[in-house]
């Protein structure tokens, strides 16, 4: 199990790192007010996934069809039907939305962007269903690959542009390597079916995991709407940025989480085995909590110097919301872990109801940025509602199963969240004492380590 985790984490690693290496060059090359243009694309494309996600692919790897090569086909020709009424959606709103942005400049831009969900819906799912037999490889090279193409195309594109458009083709060259990639790595030929019966059975499982990706959608992007309305381009750019460099490190985590547990989970309930099952869903909470815990102790001793010296003075007023932005991300994470415990259960909705309060807070945000100005305000609300989603996520799990017994876990998450959360208050100090942040850091880290009963016993083989 410790080689195909070390597998994933490194293969989920090197493409976050690609892509967040692309975001810090791309930072640095075009004026901040573009890069707050650049952000809005990725604002669209989130909409747009959200408005049409229904989690195809996951269903090879979770469905006892997966293996079907019929069941296969229906979901990429049902796929492929997604991405062209979504390519002809965006081509219909690039105006409008241009106009919402107010950057009415960027419209030609959106309508190009249009071939990016098309170009999405016509990968090969072989590379998911390959997950269902321990291979992980096809997946993760059809992320690393198309992100190191895009970065190595940078240079070339800033050079041609010099402003946001830098952002537009980059991100087009990524899509279309990823379509590539994943061809190259499929094992079957690649068909098409549409079958309307199993439609209706994707739509059944999907429906709850279309609502939530809206609100996905109104999470991850539902602040920056807000501030680029409100504050214009350059404090969307310092924003996006923020949620960025504290993003990545979680969904490095996330995604690593789902692919390595959620087939073991599967075919542990598959094959009845409940004792299975109970363990590898404490060590998924572990793994969740320990993603938080990394993160929030890196920022806290790490968190200024990065800040210099990858993004120099143009960034220097993320310095004072780089803690607070962990501290979000940390209980955001936190959620990965009842929420892949209970889709292996067979609820799909648990991430609905952990992500619903962080929706609900959206207009007090709004609010609060509009009276004071002030970004700290807003992500503190949000903390406060991923706090109470991750309750949410807890009592909904309930209902399908009683979760495991991870108290020590969660409590040494809890005791870093609150010393990194005190370190907001004395950042001068902190600043002036590395040596005791660094000692601060490996006690929590170890208290944390000590916790995780679930997960040691996973990477020490005795659950297999």
């Amino acid at each position: 199990m410790l080689r195909s985790a070390i597998l994933i984490l490194s293969g989920n690693a090197a493409t976050s790192a690609l892509l967040l290496a692309r975001n810090l060059v791309l930072a640095r090359l075009i004026p901040v007010a573009d890069y707050g243009v650049a952000a809005t694309f990725a604002m669209v494309m989130a909409v747009l996934e959200m408005a049409s996600t229904l989690e195809l692919h996951q269903q090879i790897v979770q469905s006892p069809r997966g293996e079907d090569p019929k069941f296969q086909a229906a979901l990429q020709g049902f796929q492929v039907l997604r991405g062209v009424v979504t390519a002809a959606a965006l081509v219909l709103l690039a105006g409008p939305i241009a106009q919402f942005m107010q950057i009415p400049q960027a419209s030609p831009a959106y309508r190009w962007l249009a071939l990016v969900p098309l170009m999405n819906a016509l990968q090969h799912f072989d590379i998911h269903r390959a997950q269902r037999h321990g291979r992980y490889l096809p997946v993760l090279l059809t992320g690393t690959i198309p992100a190191f193409g895009a970065l190595l195309a940078l240079w070339p594109l800033a050079r041609i542009f010099g402003d946001w458009h830098t952002a537009l083709w980059a991100m087009l060259i990524y899509t279309a390597l990823g379509l590539i990639t994943s061809h190259l790595m499929a094992e079957r030929r690649y068909r098409l079916r549409l079958d309307l019966a199993e439609m209706r059975g994707a739509m059944q499982f999907g429906a709850p995991l279309l609502i939530n990706a809206a609100m996905m959608f109104l999470v991850f992007q539902g602040d920056k709407v807000i501030v680029g309305r409100l504050s214009g381009m350059e404090a969307l750019a310092i924003y996006a940025m923020g949620v960025t460099l504290t993003l990545t490190p979680t969904l490095i985590g996330a995604k690593t989480i789902q692919n390595f547990f959620l087939p073991k989970l599967s075919a542990a309930r598959a094959t009845a085995e409940p004792a299975l099952f109970r363990d590898l869903s404490a060590a998924t909470f572990e793994a969740a909590l320990l993603t938080g815990t990394v993160l929030m102790v890196g920022v806290f001793v790490l968190g200024s110097p990065v800040i210099a010296l990858l993004l120099g003075e143009k960034y220097a007023a993320l310095t004072g919301l780089f803690i607070p932005f962990a501290i979000l991300q940390a209980l955001r994470v936190a959620k990965t872990g009842p929420n892949v415990v209970a889709l292996a259960a067979g609820q799909s909705s648990n991430g609905l109801w952990g992500n619903l309060p962080r929706v609900l807070v959206l207009p007090l945000s709004y609010l609060v940025l509009r009276e004071t100005g002030s970004f700290l305000y807003v992500i503190w609300l949000g903390t406060a509602a991923e706090a109470v989603g991750f309750a949410l996520t807890l009592w909904r799990l309930r209902q399908v199963m009683q979760p495991p017994p991870v108290w020590g876990a969660l409590l040494t998450a809890l005791i870093a969240l609150a010393v990194t959360a005190s370190a907001t208050h004395l950042i001068g100090p902190v600043a002036q004492s590395p040596k005791s942040t660094v000692l601060i850091a490996l006690v929590l880290l170890a208290l944390q380590f000590l916790s995780m009963r679930g997960l040691r016993h996973v990477f020490s083989g005795r659950l297999t």
